[in-house]
């Protein structure tokens, strides 16, 4: 028994930490890059810094985009990969799990997108 917790001890070697035995603190300061500062290019990512300067958070879509979004991550109307906005609107309804009449009416509308949000992305 004593052979093997000397092989473990041997096979398993803890390392000391230099630094706590030579009670030296490091005088090094945070790096710039985590430092979380409104409007610093170091930390915004090159796709939010607008050509002005400021962070572009705005997104290319308005609020029929956005209740079509709703209903494409509304899983209660059947999966959305691989199948039209339209497509999946009209399983539903065969399917009697009543989708709503506003994406109906939006879909038809045709001045909305068609494919679904995770379409080309999954």
């Amino acid at each position: 028994m004593a052979t093997t917790s000397k092989n473990m001890n041997v096979f398993y070697r803890q390392k000391k930490n230099s630094s706590a035995s030579t009670g030296k603190k490091s005088t090094k300061s945070p790096s710039p890059k985590h430092a979380a500062t409104f409007g610093s290019d170091i930390t915004q990512p090159p796709a939010l810094v607008s050509h002005g300067g400021s962070l572009d958070l705005k997104d290319d879509f308005d609020e029929q985009e956005q209740v079509l979004r709703q209903f494409d991550m509304n899983m209660a109307y059947g999966p959305c990969v691989g199948i039209t906005r339209l497509d999946r609107w009209e399983r539903a309804q065969r399917m009697g799990l009543n989708p709503p009449k506003e994406i109906e009416s939006l879909l038809r509308g045709g001045k909305v997108k068609l494919e679904s949000l995770f379409d080309g992305r999954v």
